[in-house]
């Protein structure tokens, strides 16, 4: 508690009124979202899974259309992994989903009894501190702060914390205690849902929007007048890596790979295969026809990734290697950016095609 005790004395000393104005501007501002439309532990689950790592934006459709496939605990577990992942496909961190359908599993292997304490929560596959935290306080009215990247950020401006971090998960550890202190005895699952809307709608990474945050009084940093300026985060080290893959068309069938079920990212899932993959030098692919140059960023990777046409291998395919017929590639599951690349591929040769 030394952090709370030492850093945060004026916030402390006036927590009623900062939590009253907290909690009135979310009853008048918060948004319409699913999940807090009648509400259930289980649309808060897989809330919570879908938005780890992704913008609300993104999810809001992919959670409907899972709602309607699987609505409940027992769908869910029911349910083929293969359709769980094509679900779920153009998320990305395909592990949640993974976790998601085990969890599922489990608690249906439970009698469909849900475990109602944090610390019970993160006993389930792919349940850490800031979902139990969410999943508990919300559906369950436990006292538990959640503490992700928004209420890092609206904690660390609130007190005007100097220090650097090295990433945002040790900043949360240091301010779990301040987010407990914060916490009411009383709703303490609104409580947390407003941070994280104030942080999401109002105490913005950039272009803060302090003109109209409830709770401006109580923020040291907005008072020195520089809120962007916390938390301060290390630089992150990014590592650069460039991949060739390869564009074979045969017979109406695209040649793809398929990652093994031990992959840990990727598995079952397919991409465009490497040259490697399709048994191919980078340097005899890379004099072929150049059909696009895609750049994405996976954890501390910054990936360059180069789309060749190929003259299509012959005799038997390496491991993990299928073609797959053009008018079948909405049934199978395809890594959301390689979703992307094939159709922004498959348009242009049509194109070309029906210009020529």
């Amino acid at each position: 508690m030394f952090f709370v005790a030492n850093h945060s004395p004026h916030l402390l000393a006036a927590k009623a009124g900062f939590q009253r104005a907290l909690r009135g501007w979310f009853r008048a501002h918060a948004r319409a979202l699913p999940w807090r439309e009648s509400p259930s532990p289980y649309k808060t689950v897989v809330s919570e899974f879908m938005l780890q790592q992704t913008q609300v934006k993104t999810v809001l459709p992919y959670l409907a259309r899972w709602l309607v496939e699987l609505p409940d605990f027992a769908a869910l577990a029911a349910a083929p992994e293969e359709r769980v992942l094509k679900l779920w496909e153009g998320l990305g961190y395909y592990s949640r989903a993974r976790n998601l359908h085990r969890l599922a599993k489990e608690i249906v292997a439970r009698g469909g009894v849900l475990p109602r304490t944090p610390e019970a929560w993160r006993e389930l596959p792919g349940v850490g501190p800031y979902t139990a935290a969410a999943v508990t306080s919300i559906a369950f009215g436990a006292r538990a702060a959640c503490v992700d990247g928004n209420v890092v950020r609206i904690l660390a401006r609130l007190t005007a914390d100097g220090t650097e971090f090295r990433d945002s998960a040790s900043a949360a550890k240091v301010f779990a205690p301040l987010a407990d202190a914060l916490l009411p005895a009383e709703d303490p699952g609104a409580h947390n849902e407003a941070m994280m809307e104030l942080g999401a709608t109002v105490c913005l990474k950039s272009k803060s929007l302090c003109s109209v945050c409830p709770v401006r009084s109580f923020c040291a940093a907005a008072a020195h007048g520089e809120p962007e300026s916390f938390p301060r985060l290390a630089p992150k080290q990014t590592e650069r890596r460039e991949v060739v893959r390869v564009w074979c068309v045969r017979r109406g069938a695209l040649l793809l790979h398929q990652a093994s079920a031990g992959a840990k990212r990727l598995a079952g899932q397919h991409e465009l295969p490497t040259a490697v993959q399709a048994g191919l030098a980078d340097a005899t692919v890379m004099r072929g026809e150049l059909l696009a140059r895609r750049k994405r960023s996976i954890t501390r990777f910054a990936i360059t990734e180069t789309i060749f046409r190929a003259t299509p291998p012959r005799g038997k395919l390496g491991d993990g290697l299928a073609w797959v017929p053009l008018a079948k590639l909405g049934d199978i599951t395809l890594s959301g950016p390689h979703r992307r690349w094939v159709e922004e591929v498959l348009r242009a040769t049509s194109r070309s095609v029906e210009a020529s």
